[in-house]
């Protein structure tokens, strides 16, 4: 059982790291040309629109959590001067 587990955890840094290191993947409806053959025309691919690439789920994923974070938590204001109690 924790040798499964720590299969897992290893998959998912795996996973991590990939999404830190490369962020964008091919997309998988156009197999990332860009342009999608309906009947006789050809136009862009609404899952891409024409870019050729997709943002993975997992930096998806990331992306929410740091903007989620972000709003959540105090800025630190740098600009304003330090005062002390007389």
């Amino acid at each position: 059982m924790a040798l499964a587990s720590l299969a897992v955890l290893l998959v998912l840094a795996g996973y991590a790291l990939l999404c830190t290191v490369r962020p964008f993947a091919p997309c998988r409806t156009c197999e990332g040309t860009g342009v999608r053959q309906a009947r006789r025309t050809v136009k862009l691919c609404r899952r891409c629109r024409g870019q050729r690439y997709r943002l993975r789920i997992g930096r998806r994923l990331l992306n929410t959590g740091r903007d989620i974070h972000a709003a959540g938590t105090r800025r630190h204001h740098t600009d304003r001067e330090f005062r002390t109690w007389p």
